[in-house]
């Protein structure tokens, strides 16, 4: 099948779903750049998006299987992350200038024109290597299969948690024998904990911090909620909007009277690790808050966010590996980027350290990983993960999110009424859904209707 051509002009303004102004923020960060001198049999090219906490750890990783491959050159380059990332990457894959290996949000693939810019796993290789779909969760392997085929390996899920404070719950009456929160399994229950907490709480502080503000944040806690209550977005098919209004009110409801009820301060925003920190009993926040709180040694946990609607799902994206376009991949290079992605999903006991829960779900039941802590206690957001529809406007920093979310932040902070709200939110879903994804080149418009 023919591989219909891409612009640049397409590529700058769809890859990331807005207009991507100035350079594209290119820094080669990683510890490989000697690898084009390397007398190494073998090098591969890998580009990433990892910094901080969790760039260090793929640094090691990384240097772990340069020790047990000496055969093989990493050449790793860290990319800024976001909108500049995806953009690049589509212009290489485009452009037959694509690394050997990839990053990518499993969210972000089924837009990603699988077969055209994304070439598909070999799954016998990579069984060669340790990595069978035996060992991952059934839904977090499907979502990086398409059309039968698998275009993204799993290296992880992030999740977004409710973190609390042990030392002011305890004080709260908050806290169960085992030390953990108290069960929540309703609205009112949730409501109960909090009035308890406020009690216990140091003045000047919220009693909790949600990122009232914060498009991606109230997004990603609307997708968890609304998934609680069995809330769809689409039909099988993908042509007609199946979201329901009345769920999504509830959510929203919920998510407003935070601030009605004096919980969460709308002047402070997005500031939640800083209030945290100081003694703010709840927290919602992704698990890469975990490094910070812990290197704060704080007295706290973390769980999924709480199940107020009676079913347990919470916001989860995942980090995968991809393999950009070649139109000569194969031969060596190839087979050893299924080796360095294989090595690094098999290997995430140092991944896990900044609070990603690993794919690899053997991991999970070392007893390494069983002694994290709070990793240990969320783990259990692998089998119930709220994920966004399977379209190819969704995703970390995709369309969806940057249409949807701040129409959630409207009703949160009072602005809109929650009726309103989900009426619009639903609107927007046909209009997208009515789209044409720019990157692929056989998908006509489907002309997407509401029910």
């Amino acid at each position: 099948m023919g591989r219909p051509g891409l612009n640049r002009r397409q590529l700058l303004a769809t890859a990331g779903g807005i207009t991507v102004a100035g350079s594209f923020g290119f820094a080669a960060l990683g510890t490989g750049a000697d690898a084009l001198a390397s007398s190494a049999d073998t090098r591969v090219r890998y580009w990433n998006l990892f910094s901080g906490g969790d760039g260090s750890n793929m640094i090691a990783m990384l240097d772990a299987f340069r020790a047990a491959n000496p055969d093989i050159d990493v050449k790793d380059s860290t990319l800024q992350w976001g909108n500049p990332f995806y953009t690049k990457l589509a212009m290489a894959a485009a452009g037959n200038r694509a690394p050997d290996l990839g990053v990518m949000h499993l969210g972000r693939v089924p837009g990603f024109s699988p077969g055209r810019l994304l070439d598909p796993w070999d799954v016998g290789l990579l069984a060669r290597y340790g990595v069978r779909e035996a060992d991952f969760d059934p839904a977090l392997w499907q979502r990086g299969v398409i059309d039968g085929q698998l275009y993204a390996l799993p290296l992880d899920i992030h999740v977004q948690l409710c973190f609390y404070r042990k030392d002011v719950l305890k004080k709260a009456g908050l806290l169960g024998s085992d030390g953990r929160i108290v069960p929540v399994t309703s609205t009112d229950d949730w409501f109960a904990v909090l009035k308890e907490a406020k009690k216990a709480t140091k003045k000047g502080l919220q009693t909790i911090g949600l990122w009232v503000n914060d498009q991606n944040f109230q997004w990603w806690f609307f997708v968890a909620f609304y998934t609680q209550l069995g809330g769809t977005w689409f039909d099988a098919a993908q042509r007609r909007v199946t979201f329901d209004t009345d769920k999504a009110v509830q959510v929203l409801e919920f998510l407003r009277r935070h601030i009605t009820d004096g919980y969460a301060d709308p002047a402070l925003g997005s500031v939640n690790a800083e209030q945290f920190v100081n003694g703010a009993p709840f927290a919602w926040e992704g698990n890469w808050s975990v490094p910070v709180y812990s290197g704060a040694k704080l007295d706290y946990g973390a769980i999924p966010l709480p199940p107020v609607f009676g079913e347990q799902a919470t916001h989860a994206e995942s980090h995968s590996f991809v393999l950009p376009h070649q139109s000569d991949r194969g031969g060596g290079t190839n087979e050893a980027a299924h080796r360095l992605a294989a090595y690094v999903v098999t290997h995430a006991q140092q991944w896990a350290a900044g609070g990603h829960i690993p794919a690899y779900t053997p991991t999970l039941s070392t007893p390494a990983y069983k002694k994290l802590d709070p990793q240990s206690e969320y783990v259990s957001a692998m089998t119930h993960q709220a994920t966004e529809p399977k379209v190819w406007f969704a995703g970390s920093t995709g369309i969806l999110a940057q249409r949807i979310g701040p129409i959630v932040v409207s009703s949160t902070l009072g602005s809109a009424k929650p009726d309103t709200v989900a009426r619009r939110m639903k609107s927007e879903l046909a209009t997208l859904l009515a789209m044409k994804n720019p990157m692929d080149g056989r998908t006509a418009a489907q002309g997407g209707t509401a029910a």
